[in-house]
């Protein structure tokens, strides 16, 4: 065995020492490199290459749209994105990095693919799907080329991802391997039982079909005007006038017809995919599209009313030559009446949330891939790129405020035709109403929400004490209406000025103070809880932005306050002014209010909300009725009178008058009850006014002979007797509580002994039973009195 030379042993043994450090640099260097790559790894993420970056306060993150600070900011310089930290996982692939990938892949494999041929069917091995793996030329086509040019590419639906890319083994090339690899991850994207992106695009088919099938139903509006919709020939027929009023109904019809089919692509494209293939909630889906199908059903049946004009205003045997000389009628009905309410209800609903709906879809589409991957998919099309949601939901909230400039265009140009002027008159006195009764709605709704948020953020320990002791907390904001707010300066006692919130509500100012962004009741000299009975307003001399608002109290208390400008101050004096003047009373309205009086207050405010429920439900009850009249009177089965809202309910039997008076006794007992609340009579008045009730024939009797018609002659069974004298005796005991002051007029002794004289006596008949009933009513009522 040989042995190593003593000098080479001692150079193990004894290393020089820039040796040993050169062996601690190259180990302290391969960790920062592993660190590197550990960091670009985490750095890297959907295709994105991020890299911290220093920005300012005003930056804005691509995915969520909120501020970013310079700790948590990330860009990506393939792309000029710049996101939070926390959002770089929502954000979309990076399109750029991916079609450098793509291209590195065709550059680096184009000579391998050349060699690639398919394989041809063997008894030993299953015949392959439709090829997966293609020539340089088709295959740059299919992956780099629109969806427009995919023609040659016809994959069965029934081609599986295993067969695609699960075939590949080490050999294939590492390029190819990634494309294919990121196609099976898009096709295997979603867990659930839908499949975001088929082949062959079948939801892009259905959506293409969708609006082929809109194209079609405005073919007769494809001209940009009345003019060049017609012939040259029919065209100068008219006058310019005539010309101008034709081309305004025209652009009518048309935008008209536009925004049908923008509600059509909310309704049928991005809702039903939300709901279907999305799979969100309907609550959620709701939020994004409120009153959706009310206004499609509103704009339908009006653009049927106005295609239907149209079409009976055709020339003779053409088939896009028409003048339309009446249309005032047309827009009178849409726009008062019923159909005015309900677009007054629908679309102040829809508008006062339009913030909400599309704050709430930007939030999923930061946040839910699956939604992003339906939004990209469905906005491919020509139609839809100028048709995104948020461009839906502001093309609506716009459509009513376009009907006044129309219709006054059309009155402008409407001569030699008194009643059709008349008609567009009113038409645009009722839009422009409409249109400030849904603004009004609008602004109320935004103060009702408002005020939530300020009471969200009341902290909830803070109270203020007003000036009769009480104490003011945050739910008294709630029962009031919020009418103006805004910041002003309060002036203190010291001359410092301090920032306070301003509300002005119902019946009070109210001054609140942020502090670590909650609002709390500032603790001053003066409580920060004004009432505004009586309050009076006086400017300060020489100050063009100060004012003073002195209470109406023992003693008055005098509030110095600033606005911003002298503009902003006299805002502050106009509407404080108003609000005072139509201020309630303290009797109507206390300051602060109980546990009792607010459930109270509750109570009534639900039953007034199912009394409007009920008259809605009524008013749909007289439509359905009218229709129904309608239908049954052209099969010659007239009501009585003709088919309007009173002989629609009149019944026609024999009893019907009987009934009829039965309710005209009530309402003159109700009258003459009212007269008794106000002032009860006493002593022989109330006896002279309950024996001449009686006497005359009370409803009471009313009831009897309506169940028995023919009274004189008609014996009352036993069995209805009981039933008789138990519903005279609870009216009597109604009616004559006012005047007696006591519940019991007619005893369970006098009933017991009506009853006894009637079984004793076969042949009483309903005319007998009834005076009976009438004279110890009488009798007992006169005794009670007295």
């Amino acid at each position: 065995m040989s042995t190593l030379p003593l000098y080479v042993i001692g150079a193990f043994c004894f290393s020089p020492p820039f040796f040993i450090s050169s062996q601690n640099k190259e180990k302290e260097r391969m960790r920062e490199r592993e660190k590197e790559a550990r960091d670009r790894e985490a750095r890297y993420s959907n295709g994105h290459l991020f890299t911290s970056l220093t920005v300012s306060g005003t930056t804005l993150c691509s995915a969520c749209n909120k501020s970013i600070t310079a700790k948590e900011a990330l860009s990506c310089p393939t792309c000029s994105v710049t996101i939070h930290n926390r959002c770089r996982d929502t954000l979309p692939n990076c399109a750029k990095m991916k079609q450098r990938q793509q291209k590195m892949a065709l550059m680096r494999n184009n000579s391998s693919l050349q060699n690639v041929t398919l394989r041809t069917k063997t008894p030993m091995m299953r015949e392959r799907p439709s090829s997966a793996i293609y020539h340089s030329d088709n295959l740059r086509q299919s992956l780099l080329g629109s969806r427009r040019g995919r023609s040659g590419l016809s994959l069965s639906k029934s081609v599986s991802t295993n067969n695609i890319a699960g075939n590949l083994n080490d050999d294939s090339p590492l390029g190819l391997r990634r494309i294919l690899s990121q196609s099976t991850d898009s096709l295997n994207f979603r867990n659930r039982a839908m499949s975001m992106e088929s082949l062959n695009d079948e939801g892009e088919v259905y959506y293409a079909s969708m609006l082929e099938e809109m194209e079609i139903e405005g073919r007769d509006f494809e001209a940009d005007s009345w003019s060049m919709a017609v012939d040259s020939g029919y065209l100068q027929t008219h006058r310019k006038d005539i010309i101008k009023r034709q081309d305004v109904i025209y652009e009518l019809i048309q935008t008209e017809l536009h925004h049908v089919r923008t509600l059509r692509i909310m309704e049928r494209v991005f809702r039903q995919g939300m709901l279907e293939e999305v799979q969100l909630e309907p609550g959620v889906v709701h939020a994004i599209f409120p009153c959706l199908d009310h206004l499609t059903g509103i704009h339908v049946r009006f653009l049927a009313q106005l295609l239907t004009r149209r079409n009976h205003s055709l020339q003779t045997g053409s088939t896009y030559n028409f003048t339309i000389h009446q249309l005032g009628d047309v827009l009178l009905e849409q726009f008062s009446g019923q159909c005015a309410d309900e677009m007054r209800k629908t679309y102040a609903e829809f508008c006062s949330r339009h913030l909400k709906a599309v704050k709430l879809y930007k939030e999923l589409l930061a946040r839910d891939k699956r939604f992003q991957y339906f939004i990209r998919r469905v906005c491919r099309g020509h139609l839809l790129r100028r048709h995104g949601v948020q461009e839906c939901i502001l093309l609506v909230t716009q459509r009513i405020t376009k009907y006044p400039v129309l219709i006054q265009r059309i009155l402008d140009n409407t001569k030699d035709n008194e009643e059709e002027a008349s008609c567009l008159t009113q038409s645009l006195t009722q839009i422009r109403e409409l249109l400030s009764s849904v603004d009004q709605q609008v602004m109320e709704l935004e103060r009702t929400h408002r005020l939530q948020e300020i009471r969200a953020r009341l902290d909830p320990r803070a109270e203020a004490k007003v000036r009769d002791g009480g104490l003011f907390r945050g739910g008294e904001l709630l029962r009031r209406r919020l009418i103006h707010e805004g910041t002003l300066l309060w002036k203190t006692p010291g001359s410092r000025l301090k920032d306070v919130q301003v509300l002005l509500m119902t019946d009070i100012l109210v001054f609140l103070q942020e502090k670590d962004q909650r609002f709390i009741f500032p603790c001053l000299d003066k409580s920060p809880v004004l009432s505004l009975q009586n309050l009076m307003i006086r400017e300060i001399a020489n100050q063009e932005r100060g004012l003073f608002l002195i209470s109406d109290s023992s003693p008055p208390e005098m509030y110095e306050v600033h606005a911003a400008s002298k503009d902003d101050k006299n805002t502050w004096i106009r509407i404080i002014q108003h609000t005072v003047s139509s201020c309630p009373s303290r009797e109507e309205f206390p300051l602060i209010e109980t546990e009792d009086k607010a459930l109270l207050r509750r109570l009534k405010a639900d039953i007034q909300q199912k009394d409007r429920e009920v008259l809605e439900l009524i008013q749909e009850r007289v439509t359905l009725f009218s229709d129904l009249a309608e239908v049954t009177g052209g099969q010659e089965v007239m009501l009585p009178g003709g088919p309007n809202s009173r002989n629609l309910f009149r019944a026609d039997t024999p009893h019907a008058p009987l009934g009829e008076r039965l309710l005209t006794d009530a309402i003159a007992e109700g009258e003459w009850l009212v007269e008794g609340v106000g002032g009860q009579g006493e002593g022989v008045g109330a006896e002279e006014k309950i024996v001449d009730l009686h006497k005359s024939g009370s409803s009471l009797g009313a009831i009897s002979k309506c169940q028995f018609p023919n009274a004189n002659f008609q014996k009352v069974p036993r069995s209805s007797v009981q039933t008789i004298v138990r519903q005279y005796k609870h009216h009597g005991t109604t009616q004559l509580s006012y005047c007696s002051g006591r519940r019991r007029v007619l005893s369970n002794r006098d009933e017991r002994t009506l009853v006894r004289k009637v079984q004793i006596n076969p042949r009483t008949t309903a005319k007998d039973l009834v005076k009976m009933l009438e004279e110890t009513v009488t009798k007992v009522s006169i005794s009670t009195v007295k």
